[in-house]
């Protein structure tokens, strides 16, 4: 894909490669130029990074970097961002990186324009504060394809004392403009490329499977999950394939688009696995993913039929989506069992108590009890 496509979906898009390029002219319209450029640690000591500073500097910006996201990204990462946007005295924030880096970007503007701390505005929370304050204006630049937070309207940042991940949620949240640009993730290493792209494609089967009532996510769903299929293994195998990089970053913002249907048991897992082996989230649902979604086979079969002929499969059945999963992650890389993840059989029960009250689960075809995740957890181990 050589030209630049321009839709929304809300979110203004400009996708395409050589997107990038559009960042500092799109500040200056809008009479900025003292943005605050928020990446992780990783993609910060990068050339890619550099020359994009570069343009921006070109561009007539006046840029800072905070480069303090690392891992899975929490509160004083947060605070450290809010710091650093105020010490510059920036006008707006430009989040380039992965999902960690994007989440804290949004985490940084609600904190830059709202009093208290960040978990006082956490979702769902008793007597939460409201996000009803202006945010800087931000735009976001994913360099990998998973978790679509460039098109999310939500900030999961994780508790330092306990690793549970909180969610921060408004649709003020989202970015004013995404600049996809799959030139970003050329490169990306085969282990990272696979753990994201298995985020994407859990996001697509999980939003299609959910119990909600949404045609039109299921659609785009349906859609992200046969481009995941289609160009996954591609992109790990080889890293310069720009049409199979540019297929991952599309399936990844639709997944984040559908997952406001709702997600399911997978995701409740893959949160606990964070939580308590530190596993990377695209990671925990690509071990999980065949294992978890068994529960789901006997209520879902309709939906997995669907699923098995959106993947053009030979058998159009759960059994059938259940067996190209596992023989995905064969292909690229993707451990097929949680004791090959490093994780211990000492850790289930705690795994077992975060899954179930985690919030994801409620909105999986198939009621999931603690004796089902105790059941899930000890398969996949």
């Amino acid at each position: 894909m050589s030209a630049i496509s321009a839709f929304s979906f809300p979110t203004a898009i400009r996708f395409g490669a050589g997107a990038r390029h559009e960042v500092a002219k799109h500040l200056v319209d809008q009479r900025l130029s003292r943005p605050l450029v928020v990446t992780d640690r990783g993609f910060a000591g990068l050339p890619p990074f550099a020359a994009f500073v570069e343009s921006l500097t070109a561009g007539g910006l006046r840029s800072a970097t905070f480069a303090g996201v690392h891992g899975n990204p929490v509160e004083s990462q947060v605070g450290a961002g809010v710091a650093a946007f105020r010490e510059h005295e920036a006008d707006a924030i430009i989040g380039i990186g992965g999902g960690a880096a994007l989440d804290v970007a949004k985490a940084i503007a609600v904190m830059a324009s709202h009093p208290g701390a960040l978990f006082d505005y956490e979702d769902g929370r008793v007597g939460a504060l409201p996000i009803d304050r202006p945010l800087p204006y931000w735009v976001a630049l994913p360099t990998t394809a998973g978790t679509g937070s460039e098109v999310g309207r939500s900030a999961v940042i994780a508790d330092e004392r306990t690793h549970v991940k909180r969610i921060v949620f408004s649709p003020r949240l989202m970015a004013r403009a995404v600049f996809a640009d799959p030139e970003l993730t050329i490169g990306l290493p085969p282990p990272v490329t696979a753990a994201t792209g298995m985020d994407a494609l859990t996001h697509c089967i999980e939003a299609f499977l959910a119990k909600d009532w949404h045609p039109i996510c299921d659609g785009v769903a349906l859609e992200g999950m046969r481009l995941a299929a289609v160009n996954l293994e591609r992109a790990v195998r080889d890293g310069s394939d720009l049409e199979a990089r540019s297929g991952m970053l599309m399936a990844s913002m639709m997944g984040a688009i559908a997952f406001q249907k709702g997600l399911g048991v997978c995701h409740s897992c893959a949160h606990a696995l964070s939580a308590v082996a530190n596993l990377h989230h695209g990671l925990a649902n690509g071990v999980m993913i065949d294992h978890a979604l068994r529960h789901n086979l006997v209520c879902a079969s309709g939906r997995f039929r669907l699923i098995a002929r959106a993947l053009e499969l030979a058998r159009d059945d759960g059994a059938a989506v259940i067996a190209w999963l596992a023989q995905l992650k064969q292909a690229i890389g993707i451990p097929a069992r949680l004791s090959a993840a490093g994780v211990t059989r000492d850790d289930l029960p705690r795994l077992v108590d975060l899954a179930m009250a985690d919030g994801c689960h409620q909105n999986n075809p198939a009621p999931c009890a603690r004796d089902d995740f105790v059941r899930i957890f000890e398969q996949a181990w």
